[in-house]
This record gives C-alpha cells, sequence and structure tokens, in this order.
C-alpha cells in the first residue's frame, strides 16, 4: 500500500514514515499544500493519505474540498492539533474519512489507516485470502496452505495488491510506484526480480505476465491453478 503523508513538521512525518515501515506501507512525505495538492491530481497510485491540516502553501481543508471537488475518492485520514468539535465536523463535511487529533499513538494511527483502507476496498477485515494463500496486514504474515511463508517488505507489498484487486493488470510502472518511494533507487528490473520471487515461494502460475502490458493476479473463480 502507497500512502502519501503531508506534514510540514520533518520530525513527526520522519517518525510516522518510520512507524509505517513495519507495517509493508510505501511512505511519500510532502510538507506544502500547493505540491501536495499537485500530486493528488496527478497520476500517482496512492492508496491513502495522511494529512495534516495547518500546512504551508495551502490549507489541508482547502485541499481535500479541491480533490473531492474533483472526483478524488482517495481515502483521508486528518492528522492535526485542531481538536474542537467544530474543527471535527469541518474537516469530515470537506470530504475527511477520519480524524485523528494529535499528540496520538502510533498503534491507533495504524489502526484507523487499516480500517480506512478496508473499508475504500469493500472489506469486513484486512486479511487476503485467495489461491491457498493467506496474507494477514494486521500481523504482518503469510501463509500458504498453511505453511507459514518469508517475504521481503517489497514482496508483502506487491502480494496484497495483487490479492486486495484480483483481475486488475498492473503496469510495471504502476507496480514501481506502488513499492518505491519517491526518494528510493529502483534497479530497471526490480520488478520482474520481486515476481519471480514471488512465483519461486508459491507457485509459477501465481502472478501471469501480459508480454508488453504488466502483471495479473488471474481471479481465483475462473483459475484453477493452485
Amino acid at each position: 500500500m502507497r500512502i502519501l503523508l503531508v506534514e510540514d513538521d520533518p520530525s513527526l512525518a520522519a517518525g510516522i514514515r518510520l512507524a509505517l515501515k513495519p507495517e509493508h506501507y510505501t511512505v511519500d512525505i510532502l510538507a506544502d499544500g500547493r505540491q501536495a495538492l499537485a500530486a493528488l491530481k496527478g497520476n500517482e497510485p496512492f492508496d491513502a493519505v495522511i494529512l495534516d491540516l495547518g500546512l504551508p502553501g495551502l490549507d489541508g481543508m482547502r485541499i481535500l474540498e479541491a480533490i473531492r471537488r474533483g472526483g478524488n475518492r482517495v481515502p483521508v485520514l486528518v492528522l492535526t492539533a485542531r481538536d474542537g468539535i467544530d474543527d471535527r465536523i469541518a474537516g469530515l463535511d470537506a470530504g475527511a474519512d477520519d480524524y485523528l487529533v494529535k499528540p496520538f499513538q502510533v498503534a491507533e494511527l495504524k489502526a484507523r489507516l487499516r480500517a480506512l483502507l478496508r473499508r475504500s476496498q469493500g472489506q469486513t477485515n484486512s486479511v487476503l485470502e485467495a489461491r491457498g494463500i493467506r496474507l494477514d496486514p494486521a500481523t504482518h504474515s503469510v501463509s500458504y496452505r498453511g505453511e507459514p511463508v518469508s517475504l521481503s517488505r517489497r514482496e508483502f507489498t506487491l502480494l496484497q495488491e495483487f490479492l486486495a484487486h484480483p483481475g486488475r493488470v498492473f503496469t510495471r510502472d504502476t507496480l514501481t510506484r506502488l513499492v518505491y518511494g519517491w526518494d528510493e533507487e529502483v534497479e530497471s528490473n526490480a520488478i520482474e526480480v520481486h515476481v519471480h520471487h514471488l512465483r519461486r515461494k508459491f507457485f509459477p502460475e501465481l502472478i501471469r505476465t501480459l508480454r508488453g502490458i504488466g502483471y495479473v493476479l488471474d481471479n481465483p473463480v475462473s483459475d484453477r491453478t493452485g
């Protein structure tokens, strides 16, 4: 899952990124409101946004209103020191999906983010299961036919995306943006290597290559492999 964190306090932003890294999230950070709005109006495939309200350049509330007017339904968790009931109501009415007041416990931030992502994907719980594979984001565990499987952080992220969207075709560029942050170096064959590792750890037919297009995990209803 790829998260956009919009927070102008560099120490807090770095702390949140560090706390979310074990959760297998790819976290990109922006500190300026106008830059955040431009990123959200672009083609970046963010799964959720953690948004501070008091930002330089453009207030977080204006960002919310602008992206919702433009039809962007990305889940937004507002993270702010504005703790008045009127502020919360205004944030929710502007299009926020959840509201967390500073200071906060990291465990609560993680739980609210998991719940936000579940709701956005129409899931009643966070566990993903298909073709003998079971992935639990809450415990960061993966098993195949009841046996635990060890995955790297990026392998876990890729598998989670494929299991959450069976039948969806992902281009290599899309997968790269989902797995790697803006400030990370990416080898030209990185996605091919991660896909190869997933096939080796589960079974070769898990992820199908569409030559010249991308990759897809076929819907298990129509696929008998595995």
